[in-house]
């Protein structure tokens, strides 16, 4: 299984520091995969408008309807930052949302909320990660994805066609689901490491193991650890709201942000078992490798044993002196040879009845 952690270039952290006024992405997404989609509705009303121009999106707050506007792709830092001026989005979060290199974490602001945060889409062979941000504020809701990877189609059709209670709730309530989504998709991908360390098998193999298979561990554990180090900042935003300190957080929606709290929790002592078992791998490979070169070494000082005397009598009788009665005895080539052989199975017997 592979995986991709997206990482920015030293150079353009550099700008980012020295011009805070400018915008600049750190990520190396392509730019053709910009996408602007939005969702305002009520109870009874719901409008999508999809790959519109962003120069005709108007302020979302105080219009009637709650909005959530999602963008995919953030590598086009102008647009991004337009997109955000139009909805007096504070100069810092913009820079937030274009630095995919930073820490996951939540900042609270005079008109809005600001979370940013690592996600994973899982696939078939590898495991990408992403930053999503979100900004929550007044009746709506703004969703900036680093790629076009989504999994928030099931909220979508929720919406479209009016079921559950989401349509009848408030941005709060949509940003509790939208993270209970990207949540779910830690689950998935937990399971599947966990399904993967299962395989890693030293003890019933058969063949030797690769010193491979170490590097294939030590990714593991590098990615399990992100993806602690990722629901961590996650886990601090559900308990700042059960503290009563997010100020778009309704009252009523606070038991949804306890959920997202201890799904959290599972999530990490799940990683915490996952790295346990990662590491118990590493040691058990270490030790069956042990095992079977102490095998190895057994075999050949057996092996060394049996042949040493037998090496004791030919060298003697390969010195070649002129006085050595047994060479001009008839038998005593033969006997040499019975003498060596009864010495070789006189030690093979020694050795098994100590059970070396």
């Amino acid at each position: 299984m592979n995986y991709f952690i997206p990482t920015g270039s030293a150079n353009t952290l550099n700008r980012k520091k020295t011009d805070p006024g400018k915008y600049f992405f750190t990520g190396k997404a392509p730019k053709s995969d910009f996408d602007i989609q939005l969702f305002s509705f009520t109870s009874s009303e719901y409008v999508e408008k999809q790959g519109f121009n962003p120069d005709n999106l108007e302020p979302l707050s105080g219009n009637g309807y709650c909005n959530w506007l999602n963008v995919h792709g953030i590598s086009q830092p102008e647009l991004i930052a337009e997109i955000c001026r139009k909805q007096d989005i504070h100069a810092l979060a913009i820079q937030d949302i274009l630095d995919v290199n930073q820490r996951p974490k939540y900042q609270d602001y005079d008109t809005f909320s600001f979370l940013t945060l690592k996600s994973i889409v899982p696939s078939e062979t590898e495991m990408i990660t992403e930053q999503i941000s979100f900004v929550v504020g007044d009746g709506y809701l703004l969703s900036f994805q680093e790629r076009k990877a989504d999994f928030f189609e099931h909220l979508r059709i929720r919406l479209r066609e009016n079921k559950g209670i989401l349509r009848k709730r408030t941005a709060d309530y949509l940003l509790y689901a939208m993270l209970e989504a990207i949540l779910d998709n830690y689950f998935k991908t937990l399971s599947r490491l966990d399904e993967e360390v299962e395989k890693i098998n030293f003890v019933k193999s058969k063949e030797i193991v690769s010193p491979d298979v170490l590097q294939t561990i030590e990714n593991h554990k590098k990615f399990v650890h992100f993806i602690k180090k990722s629901i961590l900042p996650i886990k601090e935003f559900a308990q700042l709201v059960e503290r009563g300190e997010c100020r778009f957080i309704e009252q009523r929606h606070k038991k949804y942000f306890l959920e997202i709290k201890d799904l959290c929790l599972t999530l990490i002592d799940s990683s915490d078992m996952l790295l346990s078992s990662l590491e118990s791998a590493t040691n058990l490979f270490f030790s069956v490798q042990g095992h079977r070169m102490n095998e190895v070494m057994k075999t050949l000082t057996v092996v060394t044993s049996i042949f040493i005397p037998l090496t004791f009598v030919v060298g003697i009788y390969g010195m070649n002196f002129s006085n050595m009665p047994e060479l001009g005895w008839r038998y005593g080539y033969f006997v040499v040879l019975l003498l060596m052989v009864a010495m070789a199975v006189a030690m093979v017997v020694y050795i098994r009845k100590k059970r070396w």
